[in-house]
């Protein structure tokens, strides 16, 4: 019994074989379908970027009120401007009229 010789058809180039085909197969694979594919590192990576901007806006407005407790702290007309507009305060020898004038 003589074994017949596989040929290569002349449209598939010589550097193509099995295993590389199985290679590239398998990078594929794991670069679109498997756990940690583009889409989901993308998807993360813009989870990641809308946490840090979050983070950045909670410290700026942290900062923001850490000045201004500290001017409160430091400064009395701002306080007792403060006391007056948004609290409807008075010192106890002056009266206060309040009017829908602008």
């Amino acid at each position: 019994m003589k074994l017949k010789k596989i040929t290569r058809p002349k449209w598939i180039p010589l550097w193509l074989s099995i295993p590389f085909v199985l290679f590239i197969a398998f990078i594929v694979f794991l670069l679109f379908f498997g756990e940690n594919n583009f889409r989901e590192i993308s998807k993360q990576q813009k989870e990641i970027d809308h946490y840090k901007a979050m983070i950045q806006e909670q410290e700026d407005s942290a900062k923001y009120y850490e000045r201004k407790t500290q001017e409160l702290n430091t400064d009395k007309e701002t306080l007792e401007k403060i006391a007056r507009e948004q609290y409807n305060m008075k010192r106890t020898n002056e009266d206060v009229y309040k009017t829908d004038i602008p």
